[in-house]
């Protein structure tokens, strides 16, 4: 038995239950909420004010009430064709593993800047670094977004967040007399293995830019190294346990570049290229060297120098800061770098060029002395 137009319905457990509208499923069909009580008139003094609250929700925020884990599985499929594998990969486990645990149950369009601020504030004791609460923020706001482009959502909760301040941790650069130490263990370390280490000290490359790399990006005519790929381990959809290793082009324009070879670089690669049987400059077997094994040898170079607590990355840092540390134009250590802007490289590198500013200073006191 129910009464017209209400949706009230008297049950056979002898309750009556009303039933009100909290937005739409995937498929379009509304979604309804329940409510209960022991007489018509209590469930429908219940029902009223909750018919008003979501009424105005879907006015305020949109129509969409299916969960956030819902919504994240329908948004991966559709973005899974227009974007690289290593993305997606990446995409999957930052939902996963960062936002899904903690908003996965919220319908859609009960979601707020409250429950973002509040995720925000989770990650900072988890802890996270800032650049991952900034990422992981993307990945939220970029899937909220196609909600919203698709006339699901009206706005996105994700705008307006405070984020932490910047540690102001750096990468820090090895000394001079670090990266001699390491020159010298990996140009002695056997079979090649300790090149990828030199060219990321002396090209500034990424370790995935270097596992990459071909022999006819090489260009020994001109004395030129073509940056267009990268390489990296990802892992496979539905299995936490399966990877595959993952050849593409690289991600920004910035990236793709051109790096002039240095005598020393030349050298070393053309040696190299006598005994390469491989079209991968760095190879196992016919295959390339990915990226964990080069990491792996990188590792027992730096055991053989002496020198401990350096990752793969800071090479990079270290090349950039040889450069900025030798007056270098910062324009072109940005190009160099495949940085996107040039305010990138000056945030990245400011603590290399406060020496020379301070001997600008010095000069500028002797000029008016």
């Amino acid at each position: 038995m129910s009464r017209r137009g209400e949706n009230i319905y008297y049950r056979k457990d002898k309750r009556w239950e009303g039933r009100y509208p909290k937005g739409r499923k995937a498929n379009g069909k509304i979604k309804y909420g329940s409510v209960y009580g022991k007489t018509y008139n209590e469930v429908r003094w219940k029902l009223y004010p909750l018919k008003i609250e979501y009424q105005n929700l879907c006015e305020l925020n949109g129509s969409l009430a299916i969960t956030m884990k819902e919504w994240v599985e329908i948004w991966l499929m559709e973005v899974k064709d227009s974007i690289e594998i290593a993305t997606f990969s990446s995409y999957r486990h930052k939902m996963r593993t960062y936002i899904l645990p903690f908003l996965g149950e919220y319908p859609l369009n009960e979601l707020t800047q409250n429950h973002i601020q509040e995720l925000v504030q989770r990650w900072k004791k988890h802890p996270l670094s800032v650049s991952s609460i900034r990422v992981n923020l993307q990945v939220v706001k970029n899937c909220l977004n196609q909600a919203i482009n698709q006339g699901h959502l009206i706005k996105n909760p994700c705008q307006g967040i405070k984020l932490p301040k910047s540690e102001g941790k750096k990468i820090q650069a090895m000394s001079l007399n670090q990266q001699k130490q390491i020159e010298k263990a990996a140009i002695s370390y056997p079979k090649g293995r300790g090149l990828p280490t030199l060219l990321a000290l002396r090209t500034g490359m990424r370790i995935g830019e270097v596992a990459a790399l071909k022999w006819e990006n090489v260009d020994f005519e001109n004395d030129l190294i073509y940056v267009s790929h990268t390489l990296q381990r990802v892992t496979l959809e539905g299995r936490s346990s399966k990877t595959l290793l993952i050849y593409a082009t690289a991600k920004t324009a910035a990236s793709q570049r051109t790096i002039p070879m240095g005598e020393n670089v030349r050298r070393w690669l053309w040696e190299h290229r006598k005994s390469s049987k491989s079209a991968f400059v760095f190879s196992s077997g016919e295959g390339p060297c990915e990226p964990r094994l080069i990491t792996y040898h990188f590792h027992q170079i730096c055991q053989r120098a002496g020198i401990s607590g350096i990752h793969f990355h800071q090479l990079r840092h270290t090349f950039a800061t040889r450069c900025v540390e030798a007056n270098a134009n910062i324009s072109s250590v940005s190009r160099l770098l495949g940085h996107t802007s040039t305010q990138m490289t000056l945030d990245t590198y400011t603590h290399s060029l406060l020496q020379p500013m301070v001997e600008t200073m010095q000069l500028m006191e002797q000029a008016v002395s």
